[in-house]
């Protein structure tokens, strides 16, 4: 039997020693690693903790020493508020402003140039405005409505002319299928401002409408303060239904899709008050209703009660039941509106919808209606109504 040979561990030490240099040399240095780097700095403007932060600002982020991997940034009600990333990835820029007396919190991710990640949150609350301006939409959210609608927009307080620019570019039409049309700035019959946006012929049938209002943090002017929020609305249009009133032979004829579909014999208004001539479109309906004297300043020489009542100026064109007339369909004797048997009033009021047009022809009233009274938005030709804009050229 032969002794086993007894190796001596020394002589393995230089290649372990060598091994552990070649794994020091790949990681760059023993004392490296991703912990021991420089998060990126991330700033957000407003700053974090401010109570009253200045109104009429966009809400920004910027990374200094590396890139921004995420922003979310809400308000104190859960909105979302979007923005955009520039193409470097070092900074992000809400599309709005701050709206006045909101919380909100800002929630980033960066990462440094040296490959760490990191994230923050940042709080403020901006300061309360002294006047709050808000809007009403025409038509409502979800609605159907006819051909002639337009969208229309009433302001609660007034909106100053170097103002209008900012808020016209703040509001956004989709359609689909595209559709072209234009906003225009108009003087409400009740006094406020109004902002209508038209086609620039009528809509198609099924045309699926959205508005999209950044309004929130957009100064509306010292009389009319700031807007609070944004407003998100859409609608559809309906079926193509039109009206047609011959003054002269006392007819009112609906044509659907083009097609006469049926003529009602009525009475206009009289040679002292002759109808309003143009296309108005109808901006609201009464199943019953009292026709009061007062409301077209002739004082108190009637109060008649009327149904199916189809509106279309604010100042008081209508088309409606009027038993009272004995002379329907053979003479023009109304202070105005279109006067019908209760049966015919009923099918004009069912066949045109809200939205859709009535064009009243061969009218001694040379007075054009003005576009605030009521939803007139035609008529103006296509280029009158361009005029409005604020951003027209």
């Amino acid at each position: 039997m032969h002794a086993v040979p007894r190796r001596h561990p020394a002589r393995f030490i230089p290649a372990l020693v060598g091994a552990a240099g070649l794994l020091t040399a790949c990681g760059g240095g023993a004392t490296s690693s991703k912990a021991d780097q420089p998060a990126a700095k991330v700033t957000v403007t407003p700053a974090a903790g401010n109570k009253s932060a200045k109104l009429g600002s966009a809400i920004s982020v910027r990374a200094d020493g590396g890139k921004l991997t995420s922003v979310e940034v809400k308000d104190d009600k859960g909105g979302k508020v979007t923005g955009r990333l520039a193409g470097d990835g070092t900074s992000w820029t809400s599309d709005g402003k701050v709206g006045p007396g909101t919380t909100y919190t800002v929630r980033t991710k960066a990462k440094s140039t040296q490959g760490k990640e990191s994230s923050g949150t940042s709080v403020f609350t901006t300061e309360q405005a002294d006047k709050v301006n808000k809007l009403t939409n025409t038509p409502g959210g979800g609605q159907t409505v006819g051909t002639g609608m337009p969208i229309s927009i009433l302001f609660d307080h007034p909106i100053a002319k170097d103002r209008r620019a900012e808020i016209e570019k703040a509001l956004k039409v989709t359609t689909q299928p595209k559709v072209t049309g234009a906003w225009g700035w108009v003087k409400d019959y009740s006094g406020k401002d109004r902002i209508d946006w038209r086609p620039k012929d009528y809509w198609p049938t099924g045309t699926k409408v959205s508005v999209n209002g950044a309004l929130s943090g957009i100064d509306s002017g010292a009389e009319g303060g700031w807007f609070a929020r944004d407003y998100n609305f859409g609608f559809s249009i309906g079926a193509d239904h039109k009206a047609v009133i011959d003054v002269p032979s006392h007819t009112l004829t609906m044509y659907e899709n083009g097609k006469n579909v049926g003529t009602i014999t009525g009475s206009a208004g009289s040679p002292q008050d002759p109808t309003r001539g143009g296309v108005h479109t109808v901006r609201s309906k009464n199943a019953a209703e009292t026709m009061d004297s007062a409301t077209i300043g002739h004082g108190s020489e009637w109060m008649l009660d009327s149904k199916w009542v189809t509106h279309l100026t604010a100042s008081g064109t209508f088309l409606h039941s009027a038993p009272w007339n004995k002379s329907i369909g053979v003479v023009n004797n109304s202070h105005g509106c279109f006067g019908m048997t209760t049966s015919d009033a009923k099918k004009a009021y069912d066949f045109l919808t809200i939205g859709s047009t009535v064009e009243v022809k061969n009218t001694s009233n040379p007075n054009k209606t003005d576009v605030g009274n009521g939803l007139e938005v035609w008529q103006e030709s296509w280029p009158q109504w361009q005029q409005r804009s604020a951003l027209h050229r």
